[in-house]
């Protein structure tokens, strides 16, 4: 069986990395600039921040020249020279930002992570290990922060090192969300509705509770079957967040969710109705208003009508009229040539 030594669990128990947006945003120009979209290739970085003990602030971050061979992932390359001249310059324009740890888009570990993880060791005792996954497949925190610890077994074999994983969140001062709400406000579409926002957020986060809720399933099943290790610590996070549930044998509680739910549907049916109404009220106001214009166009087209045939009878007498002046000449020329 597979023990890690008490010391770095103790210190590495509750530690917390936070990761600010700008290392998101970051890592992903990083990876958008380095890497084509059908490639599988990762990027490396260096993380930068404070390590204030039980919390690990990654304020910033820069990208570093990294290769390796898609076939053997023992083959290679990182450039030790960019890193510190990268970090003398950072150094320089805000000193509270140390080195802290590094970062690749992964977005699992890889066979390569233990001996990259070793090389930083040169410049931070204890470096933390973030991967950023730039293209999640499904809601939730695209971070995993990691620690390198040594295993050692009951039966007294060789040593082994490998990766704890500690809790990561995603935190941002007032001038980081600033930035990012002039960021979302370009990318959401301004002619959706605030109902509409508010369900496709709602059926997110409810796609990435199912997506956890199948992983605990998964790996209960794997405890079930012998195939993974039992992790007490896990076991009790899952019993606790099991106690929280409500009792639904309960009467009272059955009940109160029953009134809930009723109330709730009052409420949508009451809307309901009242858009009906309005929608019909509405309606019969556009049949009214279409009504009136029709009836105002009816009597303006008789009014011309009848001035129409004012005109035409005035023309005609005008016409008679001329007519019998000119019989009165012609009688008249008629007269005087006599």
């Amino acid at each position: 069986m597979v023990a890690s030594t008490s010391e770095q669990l103790t210190a590495l128990a509750g530690t917390t990395v936070v990761v600010h947006p700008l290392v998101l945003l970051s890592v992903t120009d990083h990876h958008a600039r380095t890497v084509s979209r059908t490639s599988s290739k990762r990027v490396v970085g260096v993380l930068l921040g404070q390590d204030n003990g039980k919390t690990v602030n990654v304020a910033n971050s820069f990208g570093i020249p990294f290769e390796e061979d898609e076939r053997d992932s023992k083959t290679w390359f990182l450039d030790h020279n960019y890193i510190e001249g990268m970090y003398d310059m950072f150094r320089k324009v805000n000193a509270k930002e140390r080195m802290i740890g590094w970062y690749h888009t992964g977005p699992k570990l890889r066979a390569s992570d233990q001996e990259i993880n070793d090389l930083f060791k040169r410049y931070i005792a204890k470096p933390v290990m973030v991967i950023v996954d730039v293209r999640p497949q499904a809601v939730g925190i695209p971070t995993d922060a990691y620690f390198a610890v040594e295993e050692i077994k009951d039966d007294g074999t060789e040593t082994r090192k490998t990766f704890l994983h500690v809790p990561s969140a995603i935190e941002a001062e007032e001038a980081e969300e600033i930035g990012v709400e002039h960021l979302l406000r370009d990318i959401k579409d301004s002619t959706t509705t605030t109902l509409s926002t508010r369900v496709s957020e709602q059926l997110a986060s409810l796609q990435g509770l199912q997506s956890r809720l199948r992983d605990v399933h998964k790996y209960l099943l794997d405890v079930a079957a012998g195939t993974m290790p039992v992790n007490h610590q896990i076991i009790y996070h899952l019993q606790d967040a099991l106690n929280l549930l409500p009792d639904l044998s309960n009467p009272v509680t059955t009940q109160s969710f029953a009134s809930s739910t009723n109330d709730q549907l009052l409420v949508v049916y009451l809307s309901s109705l009242l858009r009906a109404v309005i929608a019909l009220h509405a309606l019969v106001d556009n049949k009214a208003t279409i009504g009136r214009a029709e009836q105002e166009e009816g009597m303006d087209d008789k009014d011309k009508d009848k001035k129409t045939a004012n005109g035409d009878a005035k023309k005609s007498e005008d016409n008679k009229k001329d007519g019998e002046k000119g019989k009165d000449l012609s009688k008249k020329d008629a007269d005087k040539g006599l």
